[in-house]
């Protein structure tokens, strides 16, 4: 589990830097000029390519999480049809009973 939370945290840390970076332009945009506009721009396509592609690692993981659960939720309906029934029923009459408080 460490791993995806390492991945979240890549996540985060690449958006802040594209974040941070996109600052830094929009501050110094009156005064770059020639070769530093040019320096700047570049680091912010590389924090924004790097933040695309942590995000698709995220996403990816995020849909095989997916896949196991809908997999796991599935065998255990085949497994215990009336507990998944009891279950349903019980979680469907505690929504009506919040719903109706309204």
């Amino acid at each position: 589990m460490a791993k995806k939370d390492t991945g979240s945290d890549q996540l985060l840390n690449e958006f802040k830097a594209l974040v941070s970076d996109t600052e830094e332009l929009l501050q110094h945009s009156v005064e770059l000029t020639g070769d530093k506009a040019e320096e700047l721009r570049g680091q912010i396509n590389s924090s924004l390519q790097r933040a695309r592609k942590a995000l698709s690692s995220t996403e990816q993981a995020l849909l095989e999480r997916g896949k196991v659960a809908l997999h796991t939720s599935e065998e255990y309906v085949r497994e215990h049809p009336l507990q998944s029934l009891a279950i349903g029923a019980g979680v469907g009459f505690l929504l009506g009973l919040l719903v109706s408080r309204r």
